[in-house]
């Protein structure tokens, strides 16, 4: 008895899975190499527009082509918000004239917290535009928009807890950190602030993955650069009482944080509810239903990446533990402002990240697997080489970009051999 025959749409995909493997085989074990950073979870379920892509390098339909007009949106937007946070410190870093240790101390003690729920939401916004890319390749508006609102949900719920959680104990772990009475007293309200922002932050941030999902990478770079305006206007409003407005220092800054994300959401969600009826982001009360059938999808792909944050995050703290009890204020001031000035050189594989989940969510939703597992690793390379180079930059130029961000000579000195060995 002769089997029956197997569907073409099956046989297609069995044999796209075998050239897959094979060209694994031929790459080697991407086990055996470093671990790479948690935002290729995305390629889990994620990239490219259907269609065999020829290899030409820059050519129009090439890899890198459609990898670079993704990612550059993506890479202003980094840059634009990198800015505003190195502008912010600069600000800070003048409160004090020579003697700027302290709320430059005090802002890095309360990112710790504020990075520890960034990088949670992060993760589930990648899972987000994982899911939502592939459902949009396999032409699912509908199951888009489920996700895009089990994303939401899933995001608030974490960015509230955590918010909680750090609101509670907050002061008393600025005191296990080892930070001094004076910079603990001006962390605390500037950190209850940015805590309360971060639950406007969730909302933008999963809008903004949402519509890269689709394609859409120059709505959330507009609304960067709106974001960046505001920050930075009411800042320099409010933290050095310009125009007839109080002097408030650090919780001006704070309090500038918390209007450019209301900034963010509200432009956001202007844009959704203008967005065509069929559109994969048009999210309406009716998509709500679904959300629960998602919710699980979203928190199985995005808890890996939020336990390797959590961890990652709990050595920076004891990091900055061994600062606050052996090194002292200065140490914590050098390492706010280099570290921010640093992230320059982390943007573009935030960039990479985003195109590569997009492209490759939406090869895998039609289908194509081998176009796939080629974008992940066209993405890997450019990202390596363009960090390198940027690497090198911040490198040769640490004494004088040091001095752009703090008046402290103590501070700028400390900065140098700090910025050499995070560059290498």
């Amino acid at each position: 008895m002769t089997a029956p025959p197997k569907d073409p749409r099956e046989q297609e995909i069995e044999e796209a899975s075998l050239e897959v493997e094979r060209e694994i085989e031929e790459l080697g074990d991407p086990e055996g190499g470093p671990s790479l950073p948690s935002t290729t979870l995305a390629a889990q379920a994620t990239v490219s527009a259907p269609g065999e892509i020829p290899r030409r390098f820059l050519g129009a339909g090439s890899r890198t082509r459609e990898i670079l007009i993704l990612s550059w949106p993506v890479m202003l937007s980094q840059v634009l918000i990198s800015a505003a946070g190195l502008i912010d410190r600069a600000m800070v870093g003048r409160l004090g004239g020579e003697d700027s240790a302290v709320p430059l101390a005090a802002v890095g003690f309360a990112t710790q917290f504020f990075f520890l729920i960034q990088s949670t939401l992060f993760a589930v916004g990648l899972a987000c535009v994982a899911l939502m890319a592939r459902a949009i390749g396999a032409g699912d508006p509908a199951r888009a928009r489920g996700i895009m609102a089990a994303s939401l949900e899933v995001a608030l719920v974490t960015a509230v807890v955590f918010t909680v959680l750090m609101w509670l104990g907050g002061p008393s772990a600025l005191t296990w950190l080892g930070a001094t009475p004076e910079v603990t007293a001006a962390a605390v309200p500037y950190l209850n602030l940015i805590l309360g922002s971060s639950v406007l932050m969730a909302v933008a941030l999963l809008a903004e993955s949402a519509l890269r999902a689709n394609r859409n990478m120059r709505t959330p770079l507009a609304v960067a650069i709106f974001v960046t305006v505001s920050k930075l206007g009411v800042n320099w409003l409010l933290i050095f009482g310009n125009w007839g407005f109080p002097r408030l220092e650090l919780v001006g800054a704070g309090l500038a944080t918390v209007v450019s994300q209301v900034v963010a959401v509200a432009l956001l969600l202007v844009f959704i509810a203008k967005a065509h009826r069929d559109s994969p982001v048009a999210l309406r009360w009716r998509d709500w239903k679904g959300a629960r059938t998602f919710r699980g999808e979203i928190v199985r792909i995005a808890i890996p990446s939020i336990a390797e944050r959590l961890v990652m995050n709990g050595a920076m703290l004891i990091y900055f533990w061994v600062l606050g009890h052996y090194y002292g204020t200065v140490a914590v001031a050098a390492y706010t402002v280099g570290v921010a000035l640093l992230s320059f050189s982390w943007i573009p594989g935030t960039g990479y990240a985003q195109s590569c989940a997009t492209l490759i969510g939406q090869n895998l939703g039609a289908g194509k697997p081998r176009e796939a597992v080629r974008i992940g690793w066209r993405s890997a390379g450019l990202a390596l080489g363009t960090s390198v180079i940027l690497g090198v930059v911040f490198a040769v130029n640490r004494t004088p970009l040091a001095e752009l961000f703090t008046d402290d000579p103590v501070v700028v000195d400390a900065l140098g051999p700090f910025m050499l060995t995070l560059a290498l």
